[in-house]
């Protein structure tokens, strides 16, 4: 291999790095919206996406303007009324509980951000108005509602979340800042009534977007990843 070919296989190993470190969920995004032009790229580096026999089972829904605000109002409305928690009309079973290391990262990330918006431990009151900042967007400018086939079953979901991954990492490239939303698949019922989505299709997620407000202290933190040894099994035989 020549010297040039390993430099370019170096540099791309780094965009790459870079894109995966510098992504971050955002909880607080500027009212200003991202221009049509850059959002239809997002939408076509994701859609470059890998999926099962190229089958792309994934269809989405973007917001904009007061498609978003409208959504909104009545997600936040509708959630407020059936007191504010997260939702059980999942189309696909959330875990049914976290154990173990599983339940020792979800907690820490869960503390990284309460003590970064300074809410104290037992506040449940604070902790539930936290919370609910999933059903205003974040005061994102932009959702996107990622659907799946339902006949395509598990492989589907699996597909969609690989369009999700690469979608996040699209929005980084384009500085533009995400958060992938399992609250809103909660509210399924709502989100397929409201898009007037047929029954064929599952949400699997929303996606809030728009540009990042880096004073917010929701934006303060980043958590970190396991190390190899905790994830990773050699078999060389």
């Amino acid at each position: 291999m020549r010297a040039t070919e390993h430099a370019g296989e170096e540099g791309t190993s780094a965009a790459l790095a870079d894109l995966l470190t510098g992504r971050w969920s955002c909880r607080a995004f500027e009212s200003r919206e991202v221009p049509r032009p850059v959002i239809e790229r997002l939408l076509g580096l994701a859609q470059r996406s890998a999926s099962w026999c190229n089958t792309q089972p994934w269809q989405v829904i973007v917001t904009t303007g007061q498609g978003t605000e409208r959504f909104r109002t009545a997600l936040a409305g509708y959630a407020a009324a059936r007191g504010g928690e997260l939702g059980d009309e999942f189309d696909f079973p959330p875990p049914a509980e976290y154990r173990g290391v599983y339940r020792e990262r979800r907690r820490a990330t869960g503390w990284q951000l309460y003590e970064a918006v300074g809410v104290e431990r037992g506040d449940r009151a604070a902790s539930a108005r936290q919370a609910f900042e999933n059903f205003r967007l974040f005061g994102a400018p932009h959702v996107a509602i990622v659907t799946t086939a339902a006949d395509q079953g598990v492989y589907g979901a699996v597909d969609c979340g690989l369009y999700l991954g690469t979608f996040l990492l699209a929005a980084t490239s384009l500085g533009i800042a995400t958060i992938p939303q399992a609250a809103l698949a909660g509210r399924s019922a709502f989100v397929r009534e409201y898009f007037d989505l047929p029954e064929d299709r599952k949400i699997l997620v929303g996606i809030s977007f728009g540009y990042p407000d880096v004073d917010h202290p929701a934006n303060s933190y980043r958590t970190t990843r396991a190390p190899l040894d905790e994830v990773v099994t050699w078999s060389s035989e």
